[in-house]
C-alpha cells in the first residue's frame, strides 16, 4: 500500500517492509507500515479492541481515540518514529508502534539506539500469534533503523504480552517500577531468538498445510451440471473415496431449483451454504477465478485447490495474473495449492480425502509424495499402485505459486503417518530454507528427491522464481550434505521410497546375496561392487530350492553379524520336464516374511524374474508371527539398523540435527521450540497383539541393479543419519586468531562509502590484508616489469624462486610455459625471464611476478562464492585438470563445521593423492582442514565477500602454502534466510 502525497518526502514508503506470514493457526495475514490514509481503518480497529485491551496498552480507561491520537498513530517517518499493521481481509487487526528515545526516556533521533515500543491485537485474533510475528518484522526494522533495544511498559496483569516478549529468545532484563513491568530487549538475534523464530515457522506452516489436507468440509467451485468435466471429476472423486466432512457442488449457472448434484448439496454461491467451509476447490476458467476467491474470502474458506490453467504458464500476463491470485487470496488469510494443480489426497482414515483428477484414491501406506507436474503425479500414482505401495498423502501442486515444497517438509517432519518423503521437484524457489529444512527432516525420516529441469539453464513455464547459478553437480553435493537421497529418475525415487518406507535402516554396507540363480546372484554381486557396498559371495540356493530353503537361508543370513542386509534373487523353478515353472509366489512370500519377522531387524529386498504373484504377496503387510526377540542393540544403545534404540528409517533420530532447536540439559525446551514427532514403528517391523509383531512390505524388483541402487541409498542415508545426530561444530580456538573487526573495518574502507552495486576485486596486496585478518597468509608476489626488477624481487625474496606471468589467459597455466620453478641463481632467472618474454609476449602483456619457492606438496584449490539463491558455497578441489577438466569438486554450505572439513577434502575422487597414494607420503589435512574453516568463517561473518579463490595452495607434509588469492567485494546481497518470518513472493 503507498502511502498518500501528504507522507513526509524525506523517507519513502519502506515497501521492503511489507510481509505476508502464516500465523499460528495457519491461516496468513499481512503485515505492512502504517500511512496518512489508514486513519479510518485505525478507528475502525480500535473500536473492535475490548475495553480490558485498551487499558493495558494505555494503563487507563481509553474508550475512544482522539483526533489527535489518529494522526500520532498514522504519521511517521520510518525512522524515529514507525508503526506496522497486521491486515486480514485489508482491515487492521493489530498494530504495533516504536519510538525512538534518548537515555532519559524522551523522544530522540540517531544516534540514540534505544526505542519504546507498544502493541494492541484485536481480541478476536488474540492466541494466533500475532504479536510474535509482528515483533520479529518491528525488530528488523528497528535494527535496520539503528536501535539496538526496545523498552517496554508492561501492566502485571498483562500476561500475554509479558510472555511474547518472555519467549522471543531475545537476551532482556526485567524490573518492577511504578506498579508495571519494565522490559529492555537487546535487538541483536541470538541462537535462542533465531530458534524459536523457526520453531513457530514449523508449526505454523505445518498448521497451514494441516488446514488443507483434514478440512471438515470441501466446496468444489465449478461443479458442472452435466457429467464430465475437470470439477465434476472432483466432485466424483471425493465421494468415490468416502469423505468423512461435508461436500458442496457450487456453481453459479445451477438453476435455482437444483438442489442437489451427485447426491450432494447444489449452489449457486458460497454464501447459500449457510455454514463454514474450510476447503474449495477451484476448477472455473481463469478469469472467473477472482470472482470464485472473493467469494470464498468473504466466507471464511480456509484453503485453496485451483485446477485452473492459464497462470504463468502462458507468459507474462499469466504470470502476472498469478501473482494477482496469490495477493487476493493471502489478502483474506487463504494459503493455495496451485494455480494449474492436480490436487490433493490424504488417506488418513479419519479424512480420506481425495480432491484430485485421480480416479482413484491409492492405497494407504506410509509415503508422502509431493510433486510439481501432474503429468509426473500421475505417473507416480500408477508406479506405487502397481508396486503396491501406499501412501499416506499426494500433493500436486503445479505451478506451487504459494505452497510449495517446503511447506510440506514442515508438515511431514511431524506428521504421524508419513515415514518417507518423496519430492519430484523442477525448481527451488528458495533453496536456503529447502536445505534447512531437509536436514531437519532427513534427520528423522527419509527425504527422496528427483529434481527435473536439471541442465535447461531454465526455469519451467510456471515457476516465477529466482534463479540459481550454481551448477547442477553442485546442488547435488548440498542435497546430499543436508541428507537428502537425491536421485535421476522418478523410478529410481519410487524404488528407493518403497525400501526407505517397509525396511529398516541398514548399519552399514555388508550385503549377503542368497538365491536360486547363480547368474542373477552374480549380477547382484557386481552391482553391489559398483555401488560401493561390500557383498558376500552369493549363494546359490540351486533351482531345486523350495520355499523352505529360502527361508532358512534369510533367516541364516540375517542372524550373521557380519551382514547388514540382504538381497534375495529368486526366479522361476524349473520342473522335471525342463520346463519352467512359476511356481506359487504367495507361498514364497510367506516363507520370506517368516524369516524376515523371526530374524534381526535388517533390510531385505528381493530381485525376481517372472515369477507370478510374488511382488504382490510380498507387498502385502498383512503378516502376523510370533515375537521372537527384539532386534539386538548394540553397546551404547544402537541397535543393529544402525539407529539409536533401534529405529527405523521413518522414526525420528533422538536429537534432530542442524537448525531444528533443541532442548538443553541446563535450560529446557527452548520457549516456542518444536519437538520432534513422536517416533513411529520400524518400517517392516510394527507392533502387533501382545507377543506377537506384524510384518510389513518386503519391496520386490525386477533387475538386480535397482535394488542394489536403492539399497546403496538406504546405505548412504544411514551413516549420514548416524554422524548427523553428533553434529560437528566450528572450532573455537579460530577466535584467538581472527580479527573480525579489523575485517569489518577494512572491507568497509575498501568499499566505500557508494559501492558500486557490481563490487570490485582486490588487488594482490588487499586480498592479502583481508585474508591476514582471518590467519590466512598469501606467500608475497613482487612484481618483475624487467629483468633488474626480477633479479632485485629475487635478491629481496631469497632465492630460489619462481617467476609467473599474471596475464589473465596464462595465470596458473603452467602447461602454457608461464611457470619456471626453482630458479636459484641470477643467472637462471635472467635466462628463465629472456625465454619467458621471448616466447609468450612482452612483460607489459605478461605481467611477470616473482615469488619465493613454497615446500613441494599437492596443488589444491578452495574456493568460496556467494550465490543469491543458494547462498554461500564452499568448494575444495585439487588444482589444475582433476577439477577444471573432470569436475572434481566437493561442495559444502557455509558455514562449515570441522566435520565439514573433514568430509570435503575426501569426498572428491582424487582424494587418495592427500593421503599417500602410491607410496607417496600423505600431505597434512589438518592444516588444509583449518584453512577451509577460515575461509568459511569469513565468508560468513562478512557477506560483503562474494567470491574468494585460493589458487594454488600447496600442501605440504607439514604445513600449507597459499600461493595465490583473489578476492571480490560488492554490497551484501539480500538474506531470505534469516530475518523475520515471511511468505516468498514471486
Amino acid at each position: 500500500m503507498q502511502p498518500s502525497p501528504e507522507q513526509s518526502p524525506h523517507h519513502a514508503y519502506p515497501d521492503h517492509w511489507e510481509a505476508d506470514v502464516v500465523l499460528r493457526d495457519g491461516g496468513t495475514a499481512r503485515i505492512r507500515p502504517i500511512t496518512t490514509d489508514d486513519a479510518e481503518r485505525l478507528v475502525s480497529f480500535y473500536e473492535q479492541v475490548s475495553d480490558e485491551s485498551k487499558y493495558y496498552r494505555f494503563f487507563a480507561p481509553y474508550p475512544r481515540l482522539s483526533a489527535k491520537d489518529v494522526h500520532r498513530f498514522t504519521h511517521h517517518d520510518y525512522v524515529d518514529r514507525v508503526g506496522l499493521a497486521v491486515t486480514v481481509g485489508g482491515e487492521f487487526i493489530a498494530t504495533v508502534r516504536y519510538d525512538r528515545i534518548n537515555a532519559q526516556g524522551r523522544p530522540a533521533s540517531a544516534p540514540a539506539d534505544e526505542a519504546e515500543v507498544a502493541f494492541l491485537v484485536q481480541d478476536a485474533h488474540q492466541g494466533r500469534g500475532v504479536a510474535s510475528a509482528l515483533l520479529e518484522h518491528i525488530a528488523a526494522v528497528a535494527r535496520e533503523r539503528g536501535i539496538r533495544r526496545f523498552a517496554a511498559e508492561v501492566l502485571p496483569a498483562n500476561n500475554k504480552m509479558i510472555k511474547v516478549f518472555r519467549d522471543a529468545g531475545y537476551t532482556q532484563q526485567r524490573s518492577f517500577e511504578d506498579g508495571s513491568v519494565h522490559l529492555t530487549l537487546d535487538l541483536e538475534p541470538t541462537a535462542e531468538s533465531l530458534a524459536v523464530q523457526r520453531a513457530r515457522e514449523q508449526r505454523a506452516e505445518a498448521r497451514s498445510v494441516q488446514r488443507l489436507l483434514a478440512p471438515g468440509s470441501v466446496a468444489v467451485i465449478g461443479a458442472g451440471r452435466n457429467p464430465g468435466g475437470v470439477g465434476r471429476t472432483v466432485l466424483r472423486n471425493l465421494l468415490g473415496a468416502g469423505f468423512t466432512g461435508r461436500t458442496y457442488a457450487v456453481n453459479s449457472a445451477f438453476a435455482a431449483e437444483q438442489a442437489t448434484i451427485d447426491g450432494v448439496p447444489a449452489h449457486r454461491s458460497l454464501g447459500e451454504i449457510g455454514e463454514p467451509v474450510d476447503l474449495a476447490v477451484v476448477a472455473v476458467p481463469a478469469d472467473r477465478v477472482p470472482e470464485a476467491v472473493a467469494d470464498c474470502g468473504e466466507h471464511g474458506v480456509q484453503g485453496l485447490v485451483v485446477l485452473s490453467a492459464g497462470y504463468a504458464e502462458w507468459g507474462a500476463e499469466g504470470r502476472e495474473r498469478q501473482r494477482e491470485l496469490v495477493r487476493q487470496a493471502r489478502s483474506y488469510g487463504m494459503r493455495i495449492i496451485g494455480p494449474n494443480a492436480f490436487g490433493i489426497i490424504n488417506n488418513s482414515e479419519a479424512v480420506r480425502l481425495n480432491a484430485s483428477l485421480a480416479p482413484e484414491r491409492p492405497a494407504s501406506g506410509r509415503i508422502g509424495l509431493f510433486t510439481q507436474s501432474g503429468a509426473i503425479g500421475i505417473a507416480l500414482l500408477s508406479g506405487l499402485y502397481r508396486r503396491g505401495a501406499g501412501l499416506s498423502t499426494f500433493i500436486s501442486a503445479g505451478n506451487r505459486a504459494d505452497i510449495s515444497g517446503n511447506d510440506f517438509l514442515q508438515y511431514w517432519y511431524e506428521d504421524p503417518d508419513t515415514d518417507v518423503a518423496l519430492l519430484y521437484l523442477e525448481s527451488l524457489g528458495n533453496p536456503r530454507k529447502f536445505t534447512r529444512l531437509a536436514r531437519r527432516t532427513a534427520a528423522v525420516k527419509p527425504v527422496v528427491v528427483v529434481k527435473g529441469a536439471r541442465h535447461s539453464g531454465s526455469t519451467p513455464p510456471g515457476h516465477a522464481v529466482p534463479i540459481s547459478r550454481i551448477p547442477d553437480a553442485t546442488v547435488s553435493a548440498l542435497m546430499r550434505q543436508a541428507g537428502v537421497i537425491r536421485v535421476d529418475t522418478v523410478t529410481e525415487m519410487v524404488d528407493a521410497g518403497l525400501l526407505l518406507a517397509d525396511q529398516p535402516l541398514p548399519a552399514g554396507g555388508r550385503v549377503a546375496i542368497l538365491g536360486n540363480s547363480e547368474s542373477l546372484g552374480l549380477l547382484t554381486y557386481d552391482a553391489c561392487l559398483a555401488e560401493g557396498l561390500r557383498p558376500r559371495p552369493p549363494r546359490d540356493l540351486t533351482t531345486a530350492a523350495t520355499p523352505q530353503d529360502f527361508r532358512d537361508a534369510l533367516a541364516e543370513a540375517l542372524a550373521d553379524e557380519g551382514c547388514d542386509a540382504v538381497v534375495v534373487t529368486a526366479i522361476p523353478w524349473v520342473g522335471e520336464n525342463g520346463e519352467a515353472e512359476s511356481g506359487d509366489g504367495e507361498v514364497l512370500a510367506t516363507a520370506l516374511h517368516a524369516a524376515a519377522a523371526a530374524g534381526p531387524a535388517k533390510p531385505v529386498a528381493v530381485v525376481h524374474v517372472e515369477i507370478g504373484g510374488l511382488a504382490e504377496a510380498l507387498a502385502a503387510a498383512t503378516s502376523t508371527v510370533a515375537q521372537q526377540r527384539p532386534a539386538p542393540a548394540s553397546p551404547g544403545g544402537t541397535a543393529s539398523d544402525g539407529t539409536a534404540g533401534g529405529r527405523p528409517a521413518g522414526a525420528p533420530a533422538p536429537a534432530p540435527s542442524g537448525p531444528a532447536p533443541a532442548a538443553t540439559p541446563s535450560t529446557g525446551p527452548a520457549p516456542g521450540a518444536a519437538t520432534p514427532a513422536p517416533a513411529t514403528p520400524p518400517g517392516g517391523v510394527v507392533a502387533g497383539p501382545e507377543g506377537t509383531r506384524v510384518i510389513g512390505r518386503i519391496p520386490a524388483y525386477p533387475a538386480a541393479e535397482r535394488a542394489v541402487r536403492a539399497l546403496a541409498e538406504a546405505v548412504k542415508y544411514a551413516q549420514w543419519r548416524r554422524q548427523a545426530a553428533v553434529p560437528g561444530k566450528v572450532p573455537e580456538f579460530l577466535d584467538d586468531t581472527i580479527d573480525e573487526p579489523g575485517a569489518a573495518a577494512l572491507i568497509e574502507e575498501l568499499l566505500g562509502k557508494d559501492p558500486d552495486p557490481r563490487g570490485r576485486p582486490l588487488d594482490h596486496d588487499e586480498a592479502r590484508s583481508l585474508l591476514a585478518r582471518y590467519g590466512i597468509t598469501v606467500r608475497p608476489t613482487l612484481p618483475a616489469p624487467d629483468p633488474e626488477a626480477a633479479v632485485a624481487a629475487a635478491a629481496q625474496l631469497g632465492y630460489p624462486v619462481a617467476l609467473k606471468t599474471t596475464a589473465p589467459h596464462l595465470r596458473h597455466r603452467a602447461d602454457l610455459g608461464g611457470v619456471r620453478l626453482d630458479l636459484a641463481t641470477e643467472s637462471a632467472l635472467r635466462h628463465a625471464y629472456g625465454e619467458l618474454t621471448s616466447l609468450l609476449g612482452k612483460p607489459a602483456e605478461l605481467r611477470p611476478v616473482v615469488q619465493s619457492m613454497a615446500p613441494r606438496g599437492v596443488d589444491t584449490v578452495v574456493r568460496a562464492t556467494i550465490d543469491p539463491a543458494a547462498g554461500a558455497v564452499l568448494s575444495f578441489g585439487l588444482a589444475g585438470a582433476p577439477s577444471e577438466l573432470l569436475g572434481d569438486t566437493a561442495h559444502r554450505l557455509v558455514p562449515a563445521t570441522d566435520r565439514d572439513a573433514a568430509e570435503l577434502i575426501r569426498s572428491i575422487r582424487a582424494a587418495p593423492v592427500l593421503f599417500g597414494w602410491r607410496g607417496s607420503a600423505p600431505v597434512d589435512t589438518a592444516a588444509l582442514e583449518e584453512l577451509l574453516l577460515r575461509v568459511s568463517r569469513l565468508v560468513d561473518d562478512h557477506p560483503e565477500v562474494v567470491s574468494i579463490a585460493l589458487e594454488p595452495v600447496v600442501v605440504a607434509t607439514q604445513g600449507l602454502t597459499v600461493l595465490g588469492a583473489s578476492v571480490r567485494l560488492s554490497p551484501p546481497p539480500a538474506r531470505t534466510d534469516i530475518g523475520p518470518r515471511r511468505l516468498s513472493n514471486y
